[in-house]
């Protein structure tokens, strides 16, 4: 540029260079449309496909391929995109590391037994029920009440009264060793290896809060271990005529630990004798002191702070072999009953089934019983 062009503008006229830059610029889109075609031509034209010949791997085409979104992925496949299927084959995405597998739930033994499907005017979600008047034995509400079933933390009652039928101190202190450690469920607990309470805390704990390693240390600790305290426990259900109640060990762990809804209601009886029991299974929280901390321990039962009931004795229970399941006495429609539900299916509908027939009972007082 500079002096050239400034040379070039005053030797030619102005219209002669016009014409030169339309005539180049007509040209230059002439080229770009024909090479634009040519090109998708091309790229249309299908690359021949030629067998490799043994041996020897084929070329690779030299087109660059075209960019293709990533397949997606059904609900719950596992499967990896095809964008990155080779490096997936041997090392899962970040996705198939965190997504963990979905483990069903483990049956009850009511459920197995097909005891879900008895029908019974209130739809409840527990396969067995059973209220009576323990004062007259007078049945109002029955489903399944001879089934033989896991009875759980229910076990506790007993284990319990085997203790309180001993006279032994509940100002001794105990011991939470290895041996109360559950190795039947891995159940966890807030009493650690070396926790020291008395026996009145452990059943307390045990009572209220289904502590498992307080309801084991009380077996251990009876006189003559476990080997005594469990043929104590049978010994006790045969004198209440429990006929058809087997024990196995103090917790209600095992699901060996089987009893039926009739058996519980004389248990549950029997208990509502004792003022212990009565109090300490009732109480709806306790601190303890467990090492240098003070620990909070709630009812498992959240009906003892609901103020519409007067619960007088009760115990809950769970484990999958056995379902959700409740025992008391209660002031209901006017008189202290007994109700027994065991095998709920679902977390709080040993609850709801409680709530069903107090209302039952609330509206039908006095009416032919079912």
């Amino acid at each position: 540029m500079g002096d050239g062009g400034a040379v070039l503008r005053l030797r030619r006229p102005a219209t002669w260079g016009a014409h030169f830059v339309g005539c180049a610029l007509a040209s230059w889109v002439l080229c770009a449309t024909a090479w634009a075609q040519e090109s998708a031509a091309k790229s249309a034209r299908p690359a021949p496909v030629s067998a490799p010949s043994a041996g020897k791997a084929a070329a690779p085409s030299k087109a660059k391929p075209v960019a293709k979104a990533p397949a997606k992925r059904s609900p719950g496949s596992d499967g990896p995109n095809v964008k990155s299927a080779s490096k997936s084959a041997t090392k899962p995405s970040a996705t198939s590391k965190a997504r963990k597998p979905v483990v069903p739930a483990r049956p009850s033994f009511g459920q197995l037994a097909g005891l879900h499907a008895t029908d019974d005017p209130l739809d409840l979600k527990s396969s067995v029920a059973l209220v009576v008047d323990p004062d007259t034995d007078q049945v109002l509400f029955s489903k399944n009440p001879t089934a033989v079933l896991p009875i759980a933390s229910i076990t506790k009652l007993m284990t319990a009264l085997v203790v309180l039928d001993a006279g032994l101190s509940m100002d001794d202190r105990l011991l939470i060793t290895q041996e109360d450690v559950d190795t039947e469920k891995g159940s966890g607990s807030r009493l650690r290896v070396g926790t020291a309470l008395t026996r009145g805390e452990m059943l307390h704990l045990a009572l209220m809060a289904s502590e498992n390693r307080a309801a084991h240390a009380l077996g251990r600790t009876f006189p003559g271990g476990l080997e005594a305290f469990v043929p104590a426990m049978n010994r006790r259900a045969s004198a209440l005529g429990m006929h058809h109640t087997t024990f196995v060990e103090p917790t209600g762990l095992s699901s060996r630990n089987q009893s039926t809804a009739r058996d519980l209601s004389l248990l549950v009886r029997e208990v509502a004798r004792h003022d212990t029991i009565r109090d300490l299974s009732t109480r709806q929280q306790a601190r303890v002191a467990v090492g240098p901390r003070q620990v909070e321990f709630r009812n498992t039962n959240a009906l003892v702070r609901n103020p519409a009931w007067d619960i007088v004795v009760q115990k809950t229970g769970y484990i999958s072999e056995a379902g959700r399941c409740v025992v008391m006495e209660a002031q209901l429609a006017g008189r202290r009953l007994i109700m027994v539900l065991l095998d709920s299916a679902g977390r709080y509908s040993r609850v709801g089934d409680a709530e069903r027939l107090r209302a039952w009972l609330n509206r039908h007082s006095g009416e032919p019983t079912l």
